[in-house]
């Protein structure tokens, strides 16, 4: 019994902080927002997280879905998230990232490409302008080869291949990512037009695809060294990124 009583108090504290977003034969949940103080550069700013699970099942029984978290082994697949700062809803104009994952980049702070400084760098411009969301896309390592597949991949560039070349010839195209999901959670979040932090137009075309108002892009260089030159280098020449005016990742 007093198993039962601790099971309707623990749904009764997520209830509220669940949404179901449909999908065609499935689902998103969306859960949040959770108070989540960040240190950004040696200040603690204080944004609101979500985080998003794709399942199979489409149900507003909230209850039923929980029941069943603790033996589907979440823990095996990653699950995306999203920052949000300020009056996110609201304000006329928010700046926004698609972030993804970057297992070497994000955590050990890897120099062979800029996926740390973007991420630290989107949140500070999102932090700065007043109001934001930055959203990480878990199943994006590699643009969409997955860890493992990278791991191989970074082999080859050690020996000459360019990061497409690599992609390419473990049997992969060159960008598999999708933005569906996070697009969908976007849309729940935030119906007024958004400035994108990128230089990857394919990121501009798949919000403007959706249907998303794009107000605008804030373009994102930084971090140059002779570790990643080459592989910005590509981003450009091979993979069609926008080069910020006035800035060369060859200097």
């Amino acid at each position: 019994m007093e198993q039962m009583k601790l099971e309707s108090n623990v749904f009764s504290v997520l209830k509220d902080k669940i949404q179901l977003i449909k999908k065609n034969e499935s689902a998103i949940y969306l859960v949040g927002p959770i108070q989540l103080p960040v240190n950004l550069y040696g200040e603690t700013v204080v944004f609101q997280w979500y985080c998003w699970l794709n399942y199979d099942e489409v149900t507003e029984d909230y209850e039923k879905i929980i029941d069943k978290l603790s033996s589907s082994n979440l823990a095996e697949f990653q699950q995306s998230s999203v920052l949000v700062y300020g009056d996110f809803e609201n304000t006329e104009d928010a700046l926004i990232r698609m972030h993804s994952i970057c297992h070497t980049g994000d955590i050990f702070g890897s120099k062979r490409c800029d996926c740390g400084f973007q991420l630290k760098e989107s949140m500070k411009k999102i932090k700065d302008h007043g109001s934001g969301a930055l959203f990480y896309l878990a199943n994006h390592e590699g643009r969409g080869i997955g860890l493992f597949s990278k791991a191989m991949a970074y082999v080859l560039q050690e020996n000459g291949y360019d990061t497409v070349e690599a992609n390419e010839s473990l049997g992969f195209v060159n960008d598999s990512r999708n933005y569906d999901d996070a697009i969908q959670v976007l849309k729940t979040l935030r119906s007024k037009p958004v400035t994108l932090i990128t230089n990857n137009p394919e990121k501009l075309e798949a919000l403007k695809s959706a249907g998303l108002q794009v107000a605008g892009r804030s373009p994102l260089w930084g971090d140059v060294s002779e570790y990643n030159k080459k592989y910005l280098e590509t981003k450009i020449n091979k993979s069609g990124h926008l080069e910020m005016e006035g800035t060369c990742p060859n200097d």
